[in-house]
């Protein structure tokens, strides 16, 4: 497991802890029942708080993405295929919200930007 923190990012360490944590487990490249650190070991390695490290853990864990095994440690939870459903939807959500204002700015008509995402669904 590969986790980067910013310093210089508006964001809390904790967050980017469990954006990149739940990315990797979205991504497969970390699989359903994998270990994950401990959360001292974590803190240890990114120089930060164990604290900080177990916050992000418990947001994981209460979102669905790890389970806790007292006295064994963390692990990657089962996928649950609506919570991931939901993830990709706020995704598209959010690309569809770039989509329109970019057509905004080209001037194209709702007709034009259909027929691109036609296309682009025929070319899959």
């Amino acid at each position: 497991m590969n986790i980067l923190i910013d310093n210089k990012s508006g964001a809390p360490i904790y967050d980017q802890i469990y954006s990149q944590i739940k990315s990797q487990i979205i991504s497969g490249a970390l699989q359903e029942d994998e270990m994950l650190p401990s959360i001292r070991g974590l803190a240890k390695d990114l120089r930060i708080s164990f604290i900080t490290t177990k916050r992000a853990y418990e947001e994981l864990e209460k979102d669905g993405f790890i389970y806790t095994l007292p006295g064994k440690g963390c692990y990657v939870a089962p996928k649950n295929v609506e919570l991931f459903r939901e993830e990709n939807l706020k995704k598209i959500e959010e690309h569809i919200d770039e989509i329109v204002r970019l057509a905004a700015s080209c001037n194209l008509s709702k007709k034009e930007i259909i027929e691109m995402v036609n296309f682009s669904l025929e070319e899959q």
